[in-house]
C-alpha cells in the first residue's frame, strides 16, 4: 500500500489517499490525518517540499509508503490525446515561413524528401518530447505518426523505440497518419505503407479525409480496414475555415450507417465553428448519435487558422458549446509542440487547459476536465474521480488552487503512475536584493 498524506483536492477538501499498489488505484480517499495507515506507518514519511531525488517514500515494515504532500493540490493526471511525436521539436530544423498549414505541411515533406529527418534524430526528439510530458504530469499519450508511400514506417518504427523509454510509465497510442492520395489508381503506395503500419502493431487508423480527392470514401476505406484489424479511428477533420467543408457529418453518417463499433475520434473540426448555429445544432447531434468523440486543439489552431482574416480574426476552435450541449465527449490537446505547424509550445497540457479558458470560454473546472478526464475517456482509459477502484494515475502541483495551477504552471510537481512515482520537478526562485 501506499498513501498520499496532507494533499488538497480542487473541491479544497484535504484528504489523505490510500492507493493499492499491487492493482495501481485508489483504495481510499479519508480526511486528511485520518488514514490509520499514514499515520501509523514506521516507514519514512516524505515530504513533497524535499528535491525530486528524494522523494517517493520508502519500503515501511509495517506495509505502507508514505509521501507527504505537505498541502500540495492532487489532481487527476493529465493526457495528450493528440500529439505528432514524430515531429515534435523541429521548428529550427524543419523551418515554415509561410506559417499557414499548407506551409508547414510542403516544408514537412520537403525536409523528409531531402533527408533531414534522420532515424535517430527522430528517437532523441520523441524520446525527449515524451520525457517532457510525463514530468509536467502526463501519463497518457496519444500520438499521429506520417505513413506514406514515400517514407514507408520508419517515423513509425523510431516513435516506438522512443516509446519504449518510458514503458510502463506512459499509456502510449499511435495512429497510422496516412497520406495523399489514399483513394484511386494512385493511391497503392500509400495503402502499402498503412497495411504496413497495421502490421508493425498501431492503435488506430487516422488521415486526413477534406484533403482527399473523394472524402467519402476515403472514410468508407478508413472504417472497412478499421473494423477488419480490430483499430480504432481518429482523423484530422476539417482543419479549415471554409464553411463549404464539413465531412463531419460524412464521417457521422457513417460510422452510423456501417454501425462501426470500434472508437471515433474527430481532431480539430475547426469549420464547425464557423457554422450558423443550426448547422453546428445538426452537425453536433449526428456526431453524438453516431458516439464520435471531438478533440480540439487550440495551440495549432489558433497559430494556423484565420491568417488571412484581418478583421475579426477567428479563432479556429471548433464548435464547443453546440457539441457539449448535444453530449460529444470534447477532449482538448496540444497537437504539434515547436515544430512547423507550432513554433511554440510547452509539452504541458496545463497549457491547453490555459488556453482553453482563454479562447474557448472554458471555466477552469471544465478546462482542465478536457485535458484530464475527458481525454482519458477518449483515449478509452477509465477516469480518476477520487473514488475506491479509480486508476491511481495523479499529479501534485504546488498550488493553491486549479484556477491558480493553471495560471502559473509552477513546475514543482509529483507525478504517480499507478500510485508509483515516475516523475518530479522543483521550481526554485529567488530574490537578491
Amino acid at each position: 500500500m501506499k498513501v498520499l498524506k496532507n494533499a488538497r483536492l480542487a473541491d479544497g477538501r484535504e484528504v489523505d489517499v490510500t492507493i493499492d499498489t499491487s492493482e495501481g488505484v485508489i483504495a481510499s480517499v479519508t480526511a486528511a490525518g485520518a488514514s490509520r495507515a499514514g499515520e501509523d506507518a514506521a516507514g519514512p514519511v516524505v515530504d513533497a517540499g524535499h528535491s525530486g531525488d528524494d522523494v517517493g517514500g520508502g519500503a515501511d515494515v509495517g506495509g505502507a509508503d508514505v509521501d507527504d504532500l505537505g498541502g500540495w493540490l492532487l489532481l487527476p493526471a493529465m493526457a495528450e490525446p493528440h500529439a505528432h511525436l514524430d515531429k515534435a521539436l523541429t521548428a529550427d530544423e524543419v523551418p515554415n515561413p509561410a506559417g499557414d498549414l499548407m506551409g508547414a505541411i510542403n516544408a514537412w515533406f520537403e525536409a523528409a524528401e531531402q533527408g533531414r529527418l534522420s532515424y535517430q534524430r527522430t528517437v532523441e526528439r520523441a524520446t525527449q518530447a515524451l520525457e517532457l510530458l510525463l514530468v509536467h504530469g502526463v501519463t497518457a499519450v496519444r500520438t499521429h505518426i506520417n505513413v506514406t508511400g514515400d517514407v514507408g514506417v520508419a517515423g513509425l518504427e523510431a516513435v516506438q523505440e522512443a516509446a519504449r523509454s518510458v514503458e510502463g510509465l506512459i499509456d502510449f497510442q499511435m495512429v497510422a497518419l496516412t497520406g495523399f492520395p489514399m483513394t484511386g489508381p494512385d493511391s497503392a503506395h500509400n495503402l502499402r505503407a498503412l497495411e504496413s503500419a497495421v502490421e508493425a502493431g498501431v492503435d488506430l487508423i487516422g488521415g486526413v479525409p477534406n484533403l482527399q480527392d473523394d472524402p467519402a470514401a476515403h472514410i468508407a476505406g478508413v472504417l472497412s480496414m478499421a473494423e477488419s484489424g480490430g483499430l480504432s479511428i481518429d482523423l484530422h477533420t476539417d482543419e479549415t475555415l471554409d464553411p463549404s467543408v464539413l465531412t463531419l457529418r460524412e464521417l457521422a453518417r457513417a460510422v452510423r450507417d456501417t454501425g462501426f463499433a470500434g472508437m471515433v475520434a474527430a481532431s480539430h473540426c475547426v469549420s464547425l465553428g464557423v457554422q450558423s448555429r443550426e448547422t453546428q445544432a445538426a452537425a453536433a447531434a449526428e456526431t453524438a448519435e453516431a458516439g464520435i468523440s471531438v478533440i480540439t486543439l487550440p495551440q495549432t489552431n489558433l497559430f494556423l487558422q484565420g491568417r488571412d482574416s484581418a478583421v475579426s480574426t477567428p479563432r479556429g476552435l471548433t464548435a464547443l458549446d453546440a457539441l457539449v450541449d448535444a453530449g460529444v465527449a470534447v477532449a482538448a490537446g496540444a497537437d504539434n509542440v515547436q515544430d512547423p505547424f507550432n513554433l511554440v509550445g510547452r509539452s504541458d497540457p496545463l497549457e491547453t487547459a490555459a488556453l482553453m479558458v482563454m479562447a474557448g470560454h472554458r471555466l477552469p473546472d471544465d478546462a482542465y476536465d478536457m485535458v484530464s478526464n475527458v481525454s482519458r475517456r477518449v483515449m478509452g482509459l477509465a477516469p480518476v474521480n477520487f473514488e475506491p477502484g479509480d486508476p491511481a494515475d495523479l499529479v501534485a502541483i504546488d498550488a493553491p488552487s486549479l484556477r491558480g495551477a493553471m495560471a502559473d504552471a509552477p513546475m514543482s510537481r509529483r507525478v504517480y503512475r499507478r500510485g508509483r512515482l515516475v516523475a518530479s520537478a522543483d521550481q526554485q526562485t529567488r530574490i537578491l536584493r
